[in-house]
C-alpha cells in the first residue's frame, strides 16, 4: 500500500474508533435526545470513511479481499445503527445499539491489522520537460523502476516558448520523443491532488524566471512541493568543476546555485562533493538563505553525482543506434571510421556575439568541409536556439536559419537535433565548440576539449 495511503488509512480508522466511543457515551447519557441529530452526521462520516478506505485498499497491489469484505459489513452495520438511533432510545435499544457498535469496533480492528500487514510502497514521479534532458533523470528512474516496492511514473510536462514581452507563445509536448523502453504517462492522466506521490523528481530549475521558455506553471517547483512529501531537484546540466576557493570561476556559475527549484526542493542532487561545497558557499552568501544556517543546506544538498554521467559511462559505442543517413558521413568507403568531432554551439555565444558568431560558424564549416574525407563533423546546436533567437534576437534568426539550411542541404556533415545528447558524447573523439555543461560531460568521458573563440577565425587545427 502507498505510504501516504497507509498513513491516511490509520487516521481514518482512529477517527472511526473515536466516533464509536462517542456514540456509546451519548446513548448512555441521561439526556441523549438533544444530540441525536449529531449522531446521524457522525454515522454518515463513518460510512464515507469506510468507503474511501476501501478504495485505497483496492488500489494497493497487496489488496486484502477480506479487508474489503469487512468494510462492506461495517457499512451494513452503519445502516442498521442509523435505523436504531432514528427511534426513541430505550434502555433495551441502547444495549442493542452498543452491541452493533462493538461489532463495528471489531471490524475496524481487523481492517487495521490487515493494513498494518501490507507492505509500504512508494510512488515516484519523474517530470522531465525536454526529452534531450531526460539523461539527467534516467539512472534514478531506472533504480526506482527496479525496486519492487516502488511504482515509478515518467510524466513529460508541457512547456511554452516566450514572446519578447514574456507572454507564452507556442506550447510543446515532447512526450513521444522518449526512448521506447521508457513508459510515458501523459500529464493529463495523472491526478497529483489525489495521488500525492511520495517523491517528485524535476530537472527544470527556473520556474517563471526563464525568459526564453517556461514549463506550464502547474509544474513550477514552488507549486509541486504541495503535492509531495519530498521534491527532489537534479540539475539538467553539469557545471565546470572548479575549486571552492576560486571566486572568479564561482562568480560565473553562481546563478545556477540559487535557482527557484533549488530553494523550494526538499533534496538537491549535484554532480560532485566539490560542487556541493560551492553550492552551499554561494547560498550562504546569497539572500535566499532567509536565515537558514549552513547545516540546513548541508542536509539538503547531496553531492552524489549526476545521472548524466551515469548514462555516458554505462553506454557502450556498440549499443548506440546510429541513423542510416549518418553512416556515410562517419565511415570511409572502405568501412574505416573517421575521426568524429562533436561541434557544440550554445545560446550564450550567439546572444553575446550576434552576427560575429554566425561568421565564426560559417568559417568552422568551411574548414571541416575541406577535411570531410578524414573527419566527420557532428554539429549539435543547443535545442533552445530557435526559441531564444525568436524571443531575444529576432533580427538574427534569419541569418542563423540560412546557416542551418545550407549546412543540412549540403549533407557533408551530421546535423544532430535529436533528444539523445549522450550518443554524441559517446560517439565523438573530441569536443569543439562553446562553453556549456556538455564540456564537463565530455571531460569526464575522457574526450579532449577545445573551446572556440568567436573573434578568432580559422583557428581550427585537425
Amino acid at each position: 500500500m502507498r505510504k501516504a495511503y497507509k498513513i491516511q488509512a490509520v487516521e481514518f480508522l482512529k477517527t472511526m474508533e473515536q466516533a464509536l466511543e462517542l456514540m456509546v457515551k451519548v446513548m448512555y447519557s441521561k439526556n441523549p435526545e438533544p444530540v441525536r441529530a449529531s449522531l446521524g452526521t457522525i454515522l454518515e462520516d463513518c460510512q464515507q470513511g469506510a468507503i474511501e478506505l476501501g478504495r485505497m485498499i483496492e488500489l494497493s497491489k497487496e489488496a486484502d479481499s477480506a479487508a474489503i469484505s469487512w468494510l462492506e459489513e461495517y457499512c451494513e452495520l452503519v445502516f442498521i445503527l442509523y435505523g436504531q438511533l432514528s427511534e426513541p432510545l430505550t434502555p433495551q435499544g441502547a444495549v442493542r445499539a452498543e452491541t452493533v457498535c462493538q461489532d463495528m469496533r471489531r471490524l475496524c480492528g481487523q481492517v487495521a491489522d490487515s493494513v498494518e500487514r501490507m507492505k509500504t510502497r512508494l510512488e515516484a514521479v519523474f517530470l522531465p520537460y525536454k526529452a534531450s534532458m531526460w539523461d539527467s533523470l534516467e539512472s534514478v528512474w531506472k533504480a526506482a523502476q527496479a525496486d519492487e516496492n516502488c511504482d515509478a511514473y515518467v510524466i513529460p510536462v508541457p512547456y511554452y516558448d516566450r514572446n519578447p514581452d514574456g507572454s507564452f507563445r507556442r506550447m510543446h509536448d515532447e512526450g513521444n520523443q522518449y526512448p521506447d523502453y521508457v513508459p510515458v504517462t501523459r500529464y493529463t492522466d495523472y491526478d497529483f491532488d489525489s495521488r500525492r506521490p511520495d517523491l517528485i523528481f524535476i530537472h527544470n530549475p527556473y520556474d517563471e524566471y526563464n525568459y526564453v521558455t517556461s514549463v506550464h506553471p502547474f509544474f513550477y517547483a514552488k507549486n509541486l512541493k504541495q503535492y509531495t512529501d519530498r521534491l527532489v531537484y537534479i540539475p539538467y546540466f553539469m557545471l565546470n568543476e572548479t575549486s571552492p576557493d576560486d571566486r572568479d570561476a564561482i562568480g560565473k556559475i553562481s546563478d545556477f546555485c540559487t535557482t527557484p527549484a533549488l530553494v523550494h526542493a526538499d533534496r538537491v542532487i549535484v554532480q560532485s562533493q566539490q560542487m556541493r561545497q560551492i553550492y552551499i558557499n554561494v547560498l550562504m552568501e546569497y539572500h535566499v538563505t532567509r536565515g537558514m544556517g549552513r547545516k540546513y543546506w548541508e542536509n539538503k544538498i547531496l553531492g552524489t553525482g549526476s545521472p548524466k554521467m551515469d548514462k555516458v559511462l554505462h553506454t557502450r559505442k556498440e549499443e548506440l543506434v546510429i541513423p542510416g543517413e549518418w553512416r556515410s558521413i562517419l565511415y570511409r568507403p572502405g568501412g574505416s571510421k573517421k575521426k568524429v568531432i562533436f561541434y557544440n554551439t550554445g545560446l550564450s555565444a550567439l546572444l553575446l556575439h550576434n552576427q560575429q558568431m554566425i561568421d565564426k560558424m560559417e568559417d568552422v564549416f568551411r574548414i571541416f568541409q575541406a577535411r570531410r574525407a578524414d573527419v566527420a563533423l557532428l554539429w549539435r546546436p543547443h535545442p533552445l536556439i530557435e526559441s531564444t533567437l525568436a524571443s531575444m534576437r529576432p533580427q538574427l534568426w534569419e541569418s542563423y536559419s540560412r546557416l542551418v539550411s545550407g549546412y543540412r542541404r549540403q549533407g557533408w556533415g551530421i546535423y544532430d537535433d535529436t533528444p539523445d545528447i549522450d550518443r554524441a558524447v559517446i560517439l565523438c573523439d573530441a569536443y569543439y565548440g562553446d562553453w556549456s555543461s556538455v564540456v564537463e560531460l565530455c571531460r569526464k568521458a575522457g574526450r579532449p576539449v577545445m573551446i572556440q573563440d568567436a573573434w578568432l577565425l580559422r583557428n581550427v587545427s585537425i
